[in-house]
C-alpha cells in the first residue's frame, strides 16, 4: 500500500480563494473588509515567520491586517490595554495574540481578556466551551482545519476509531470536541499514556501534534489507517520532518499528510475563515 497525499496547500488554496470571492462581494456592495489584528510580543523568529505568513493572507484574501509589534519586556498591564483598545476598535474583528509569550506574561489572562467574538484563534474558554456543547460558532483553527482535510478527501469521520496524540490546548484537546461532534470515538494519548504503540495500532483516523521529530514509528500504523501529523520540526541538517516516521507510515496507511504542505497551510486558511465569519455573523455586518 503506498498512501495518497492530503494537500493541505491545494485546499487551503480553494478556501483561501472562496473567502477572496466573498470579500470582494462585500466591498462591491459598499461593505467595509474585515479587520485582522496580530500582536507580536517580543522578537522570537518563529513567532516573527508565522505573523508574516498570516499578514500576507490577510492580502491575499482582501482583509485589512493591523500588525503590532511589542517590547519583549512589555507589562502584563500593558498587554491588556493594548487589547483592550483592540477589542473596542469597530474596525477590528478579529484580534490574534501571536504564543509563544515571554515568560513573565500570564498567557491565560491575555487570551481571556480578548472578547470572544473576535477571538479568531479560538482559544478563549468561552469558544471552547460552545465546541465542547456542540454549538461551535468560531472554530479553533487547526483543528477545524484538519476536519476540512477528512472532508476534501470524502472519508467518514462517525463511527470511526480516532486515536489523537498529544493533548495541547492549541491541537489535542479541541481536536477531540471537533471528532466528537462528527460522531467519532475518540481516544486521546498524553505524555502519561501508557503502551502509546497500542492505541496507535487501532487508530483508524491518527492525528499527531507533539512536536517530537518522528516520535510515531510508521509500522505501528494500522494498514488502511489516515494519518494527520500536525508536528513541525527542523532537523540538524535544516530539513522539516513531523511527529510520524512518514517514509514507513506511507507503506501502510492510505491517506497521510506531508509536512510540510499538509496541515500548516489550513490553520492560516481556517484563521481567515473565521474572521469573515466574525465580520459577517458577529459583528452584524452581513448584507
Amino acid at each position: 500500500m503506498t498512501a495518497r497525499l492530503i494537500d493541505g496547500n491545494k485546499i487551503s488554496a480553494e478556501l483561501r480563494k472562496n473567502i477572496q470571492e466573498k470579500v470582494a462581494h462585500r466591498v462591491a456592495l459598499g461593505l467595509r473588509p474585515p479587520g485582522l489584528a496580530v500582536v507580536l510580543v517580543g522578537a522570537d523568529p518563529a513567532s516573527a515567520v508565522y505573523v508574516s505568513k498570516k499578514v500576507k493572507a490577510c492580502a491575499e484574501v482582501g482583509f485589512i491586517s493591523h500588525k503590532i509589534v511589542l517590547n519583549g519586556a512589555i507589562s502584563q498591564a500593558e498587554l491588556i490595554e493594548q487589547v483592550e483598545k483592540l477589542n473596542h476598535d469597530s474596525s477590528i474583528d478579529g484580534i490574534l495574540v501571536q504564543l509563544p509569550l515571554p515568560d513573565h506574561l500570564d498567557v491565560s489572562q491575555v487570551l481571556e481578556t480578548i472578547r470572544a467574538d473576535k477571538d479568531v484563534d479560538c482559544f478563549h474558554p468561552y469558544n471552547i466551551g460552545r465546541l465542547a456543547q456542540r454549538i461551535p460558532q468560531l472554530r479553533p483553527c487547526t483543528p477545524y482545519g484538519i476536519m476540512l482535510m477528512l472532508q476534501s478527501i470524502e472519508q467518514p469521520v462517525k463511527g470511526k476509531h480516532c486515536v489523537i496524540v498529544g493533548a495541547s490546548n492549541i491541537v489535542g484537546r479541541p481536536m477531540a470536541l471537533e471528532l466528537l461532534l462528527e460522531g467519532a470515538t475518540v481516544t486521546v494519548c498524553h505524555k502519561f499514556t501508557e503502551d502509546l504503540a497500542e492505541h496507535v495500532a487501532r487508530a483508524d483516523i491518527l492525528i499527531v501534534g507533539v512536536g517530537i521529530p518522528h516520535l510515531v514509528k510508521g509500522d505501528w500504523i494500522k494498514p488502511g489507517a489516515i494519518v494527520i501529523d500536525v508536528g513541525i520540526n527542523r532537523l540538524q541538517n535544516g530539513k522539516l520532518t513531523g511527529d510520524v516516521e512518514f517514509d514507513v507510515a506511507c507503506t501502510r496507511a492510505s491517506w497521510i499528510t506531508p509536512v510540510p504542505g499538509g496541515v500548516g497551510p489550513m490553520t492560516v486558511a481556517t484563521l481567515m475563515q473565521n474572521t469573515l465569519l466574525a465580520t459577517e455573523e458577529l459583528h452584524h455586518e452581513k448584507e
